[in-house]
């Protein structure tokens, strides 16, 4: 029997579960890569500014993807905790994704504008003197360092090649718009934006 051949045959059973999952997986992302509802921006959608993706470098750069995801998942004890579910035309500019799955914090996708900049700063410098029970370390030399500025406009160029939509001002602009400005205004901005679009929440 041709099965009982391929299974008593480790090289053949190896290839066959490769032919097998990389059928899998190509029946399952090609569509997605051609849908509409992946590829396009959501109303309103803008690239972030150049204070905010510097924000967004130092948040994957302190570490804070493995402790937050950025997405709810459409199930009721999701959408009631957190607020709309996250949709792909949120994300249409994000390199790279930030999803995640580890939820030792709280998801923060709509995490924009649920708290002022003050309680940021205080959680940020020292976690347990707004949430007692938290186990989020402080990253107090936020305070401290300032941007320069040199590699925004670079950072710009590189997105605008896989389809970001920065303008020549923009990439202009970007050293001005964070040189001298502090680590924890770029990190506080770019958590004031998260999902914003698609709030529905209290």
């Amino acid at each position: 029997m041709k099965h009982e051949a391929i299974e008593t045959n480790v090289g053949l059973m190896m290839i066959g579960i490769v032919i097998a999952l990389s059928f899998g997986t190509l029946v399952e992302l090609v569509p997605l890569m051609f849908a509409k509802e992946t590829n396009e921006p959501i109303a309103g959608l803008k690239p972030l500014p150049a204070l905010e993706l510097e924000g967004r470098d130092i948040y994957i750069r302190e570490g804070c993807n493995t402790c937050h995801s950025q997405m709810i998942r459409p199930l009721r004890a999701e959408t009631e905790r957190y607020g709309h579910y996250s949709v792909a035309g949120e994300f249409v500019y994000d390199h790279p994704f930030l999803w995640g799955s580890k939820r030792t914090g709280p998801d923060l996708a709509r995490v924009g504008k649920r708290y002022s900049d003050d309680w940021h700063r205080a959680h940020m410098y020292n976690p347990r003197d707004v949430v007692p029970e938290s186990n989020m370390p402080a990253f107090p030399w936020l305070f401290e360092k300032e941007l320069s500025g040199e590699d925004t406009g670079k950072k710009m160029s590189a997105l605008r090649t896989v389809g970001v939509p920065y303008t020549d001002e923009d990439i202009a602009g970007a050293k001005a718009a964070v040189e001298g400005r502090k680590e924890i205004d770029a990190l506080i901005a770019y958590l004031q934006q998260l999902g914003t679009l698609l709030q529905t929440r209290r």
